[in-house]
C-alpha cells in the first residue's frame, strides 16, 4: 500500500513539474517572439471571430432550447431500438449523433456532457458517445480542405466518407467498451405505440423543466456564448502554440520520429511535418499534407497526402482535445477512452481513405499535383451562411433517415412476431 501511495505521488509530482515546465517555456518564448505570438493569437481571433461564432451561436441556442422543450427526450424514445443495439448508448444519443457527425468539433462533447448533467445516460455510456460522435463538419473537410487546399473537389467525398465510415466503425467498437457495465438509467415512458410514448415523454420533460420560455431563451442564449467564448480563447492560444512550437523548430525536432513511423507504414517520411503538425491542429497539418513535397520539390502522390490529410482530421488535435476537455469538465466523463477513441479513429480513417481512393476519384484525376494547386477563395459571409444551412439540414437529414430505419427494424420485428403466432 505504502508503494502505491508512492507511485501516486510520483506521478503528481511529475505531472505538476512537467505542465510548470511548459508554461515557462511557453511564457519565455512569447517573450522572445512577441511579434510571432500576435500575428498568430489575431489570426486565431479572426478565424474565430469571423466564422466560428457566427456560424455555430445560432446552433448551440437552438440546441439548449430543444434540450428544455423535451425535443431530445422524445427522440430517446423514438431510437431507442436503433441505437442500443449497434452503438450500446441510450436513444437520445441519436440527437448527439446527429448533430455531432454533421456540425462539427465540439458539439459532440457539448451535447453529451448535457445529457450526463441530465442524467439520460450513464458515465460509460456518455463516453461511448462522446468519443465517437465528435467528429469534423463536412463543410471543413470538403470545402476548406479537399478544395481549398488541395484544389481537387472530388477528393471531398473520399475525405468526408473516410471520417463519417471510420466513425461509425469506431462506434461500433466502443459498444464493446466497459461491457461489463451494469448501471443503467431507465425513464417511465409508459407502454403502447411509440409515437404516443415519445409525445408523452416530450411533454413529462418540459413539465419537469418548468422555466417559462421567455427564461429558457435567455438561458440558451449566455451558456451559448459562454462556451463559445472558451472555444475561441482554446483557439487563440493553440494558434500562439502551434506558431510557436513552429518557430523554435520543436516540430522540425519532432518529424525525425515521426518519419520512421511512416516508413512502416509505407509512406513517404517527407509527410512527416504535417504529421507533426497535425498533432497539434488539424487545419496546419491538413495544409502542410496537401502541399507535401519530396526532397527534389514535387509533390509527393496524391494517395498518400490524402491518406496523412484523413489521419490527421480523424485525430482532430491536440486543440480540439483541450477544448473537449474543458467541456466536459464539470462531468464525471473520463478523458482516457476519448484520446484512445481519436486515435483509432485516425487509423481507421486512413486505411478506409486509402481503400476509397481507386472507386472514388476519377480515372482521370491526376495522382500528382504541383505543388502550389490553384486553390478557392471562400467569402467568409457565404462560409457562415452555408454553414448555418448544413447546421440545420444535415442533422435533421441524419434524424429523418434513422427514424425511418428505426420504422423499418419495428416493422419487420412485428411482422416476425405476427408470423409466429400464425404458425402456432
Amino acid at each position: 500500500m505504502a508503494h502505491l501511495l508512492r507511485r501516486t505521488h510520483l506521478k503528481g509530482y511529475l505531472w505538476a513539474y512537467t505542465m510548470a515546465g511548459v508554461a515557462v517555456i511557453l511564457t519565455v518564448s512569447m517573450v522572445r517572439y512577441p511579434d510571432v505570438a500576435f500575428k498568430a493569437a489575431v489570426h486565431g481571433l479572426g478565424v474565430w471571430f469571423e466564422i466560428v461564432f457566427p456560424a455555430l451561436l445560432p446552433f448551440f441556442i437552438f440546441s439548449e432550447i430543444l434540450m428544455g422543450l423535451g425535443v431530445v427526450h422524445a427522440m430517446g424514445v423514438l431510437l431507442e431500438p436503433f441505437m442500443r443495439p449497434l452503438f450500446n448508448v441510450p436513444g437520445v444519443g441519436s440527437f448527439v449523433m446527429a448533430m455531432g457527425l454533421a456540425s462539427g468539433y465540439p458539439i459532440g462533447a457539448i451535447l453529451t456532457a448535457k445529457l450526463r448533467k441530465q442524467k439520460l445516460c450513464t458515465r460509460v455510456e456518455a463516453e461511448r458517445l462522446y468519443s465517437f460522435c465528435n467528429t469534423a463538419d463536412p463543410l471543413f473537410m470538403i470545402g476548406a480542405v479537399a478544395v481549398g487546399m488541395f484544389g481537387i473537389v472530388q477528393l471531398g467525398v473520399v475525405i468526408s466518407l473516410s471520417h463519417y465510415i471510420s466513425a461509425l466503425l469506431v462506434g461500433l467498437v466502443l459498444r464493446f467498451y466497459a461491457a461489463g457495465d451494469r448501471e443503467r438509467i431507465t425513464q417511465d415512458i409508459g407502454r403502447g405505440n411509440v409515437f404516443i410514448r415519445a409525445l408523452k415523454a416530450l411533454y413529462r420533460a418540459r413539465v419537469e423543466d418548468g422555466r417559462p420560455f421567455g427564461r429558457l431563451l435567455g438561458d440558451a442564449i449566455r451558456q451559448s456564448v459562454n462556451t463559445l467564448l472558451v472555444i475561441g480563447g482554446f483557439i487563440m492560444l493553440f494558434s500562439v502554440v502551434i506558431r510557436i512550437a513552429i518557430t523554435v523548430g520543436f516540430t522540425a525536432l519532432l518529424a525525425g520520429a515521426f518519419g520512421h513511423t511512416l516508413r512502416l507504414f509505407g509512406l513517404d517520411p517527407h509527410l512527416a511535418p504535417a504529421l507533426v503538425s497535425g498533432l497539434f491542429e488539424i487545419t496546419i497539418g491538413s495544409d502542410l499534407a496537401a502541399k507535401a513535397t519530396d526532397a527534389g520539390g514535387r509533390a509527393l502522390p496524391l494517395v498518400q497526402r490524402t491518406v496523412v490529410a484523413a489521419a490527421i482530421i480523424a485525430w482532430s488535435g491536440l486543440s480540439v482535445h483541450f477544448q473537449v476537455a474543458a467541456m466536459v469538465n464539470d462531468t464525471d466523463l473520463r478523458l482516457t477512452p476519448y484520446i484512445l477513441a481519436r486515435a483509432l479513429h485516425a487509423v481507421f480513417a486512413g486505411i478506409v481513405a486509402y481503400l476509397l481512393m481507386p472507386h472514388v476519384m476519377h480515372s482521370s484525376a491526376p495522382l500528382v499535383l504541383p505543388v502550389f494547386a490553384p486553390g478557392v477563395e471562400i467569402d467568409p459571409g457565404a462560409f457562415w451562411h452555408w454553414r448555418i444551412v448544413q447546421l440545420g439540414l444535415y442533422p435533421l437529414l441524419l434524424l429523418f433517415l434513422l427514424g425511418l430505419l428505426n420504422g423499418l427494424l419495428t416493422t419487420l420485428r412485428r411482422a416476425r412476431l405476427v408470423s409466429f403466432f400464425l404458425r402456432r
